[in-house]
């Protein structure tokens, strides 16, 4: 909104000029996030806990979260209104890398809402049935390709192979299912990841911090030119929406940080694991997404193995619980400590992604 009522403006008042630049625009982005959440989040939490949407701890779980029970939850939509506010202040709305992540966010950010409106306020201890969820889910994967497909002005059907210059992978027929597998595996690891305080919004900011930095070099000619990595006009906008993503992340661990005041719930797990599946989409680094989010990739293998052996071992586990966080925590880690090395290896992976744009 700013970029197109007051960069016109340029000529009148020069200070203006700064609309113009991707990196004031983050900046302001990530400042009004930041502020956004931690203006609205004490009146969120106040009222989740007049109208008692409470998170329902379960019993099998690590013996310490049980004096969990009763934090509000559903805080996800403190970060949904600072990332979509100030990317709809401060972004470029006539983009459509803008426009098509902020549907995917607020799509899956609704889906989440649902969810933890049946648990929480209709008291169905399994919310949305899974099937209904995965519907959602596939539902905005096949309509988000299908604009790619159509209107993206960089649709090819290719990925970029981490690692590997001028390699690229045709998907060719296959690239609509892949978006779909793409944004539906990045929703459900982050709501898997999201068991600690603060843990899934660390890890999420951490990942934005590295996709922010990448879509600000792919929209640039002379940066890409440089790194000699794909060069796509426009892409640089994606920056301002992870920019408001950092802020809102911050804002709300401002709150989520142990012992948590507030849960953000599915409707902001699903809806920030969306939103970096479909940047990564947009970006044409589907791959990476695997280095980037490596603790999430984790988080998921770990429960798949878990069933995978319960069902085919005789019921034997190789975790003491999964995800793997609640194993350590059985272990003996106390939970900031978890969070904080998991944090850490979120960091790790992130600086290898960054490092795939120049060691290949």
């Amino acid at each position: 909104m700013f970029y197109h009522l007051l960069y016109p403006l340029t000529e009148q008042f020069g200070g203006f000029n700064l609309f113009r630049y991707i990196t004031f625009r983050t900046g302001g982005a990530t400042i009004t996030a930041l502020i956004i959440c931690l203006i609205l989040g004490p009146f969120f939490i106040k009222l989740l806990k007049k109208y008692q949407v409470k998170e329902s701890i379960r019993k099998e779980g690590p013996e310490s979260h049980q004096k969990k029970e009763g934090t509000p939850t559903m805080g996800g939509l403190i970060i949904l209104s600072g990332i979509i506010i100030p990317t709809l202040l401060w972004a470029d709305l006539s983009n459509f890398y803008v426009l098509t992540v902020l549907l995917v966010t607020a799509w899956l950010g609704l889906i989440g809402y649902m969810d933890d409106y049946l648990k929480a306020i209709k008291k169905e201890p399994k919310g949305m049935v899974g099937k209904k969820k995965l519907i959602g889910q596939f539902s905005i994967g096949l309509i988000f390709a299908l604009c790619l497909t159509y209107l993206s002005p960089n649709y090819d059907g290719m990925t970029n192979i981490p690692f590997f210059k001028n390699y690229v992978l045709n998907l060719g027929l296959l690239y609509v299912p892949f978006v779909i597998v793409v944004i539906t595996g990045s929703s459900n690891a982050v709501n898997l990841t999201d068991g600690l305080d603060g843990l899934a919004i660390g890890l999420t900011a951490i990942c934005f911090i590295a996709f922010g930095g990448i879509a600000y070099v792919t929209g640039r000619l002379d940066y890409s030119g440089y790194l000699q990595i794909e060069y796509l006009p426009g892409a640089g906008e994606l920056t301002i929406f992870c920019g408001a993503a950092i802020g809102a992340a911050l804002g709300f661990l401002w709150f989520n940080s142990y012992p948590a005041q507030v849960f953000m719930g599915d409707t902001g797990s699903l809806a920030l694991g969306g939103a970096l599946g479909a940047i990564s989409i947009l970006l044409k680094k589907e791959l990476l997404l695997v280095i980037v989010g490596g603790v999430f990739v984790i988080e998921a293998l770990s429960v798949i193995l878990q069933v995978l052996s319960y069902r085919f071992r005789n019921k034997k586990r190789i975790f003491k619980m999964a995800p793997i966080h609640h194993h350590f925590e059985l272990s003996g880690w106390h939970e900031s400590k978890v969070v904080i090395r998991f944090w850490i290896l979120g960091a790790l992976f992130a600086l290898l992604t960054l490092a795939t744009l120049k060691i290949r």
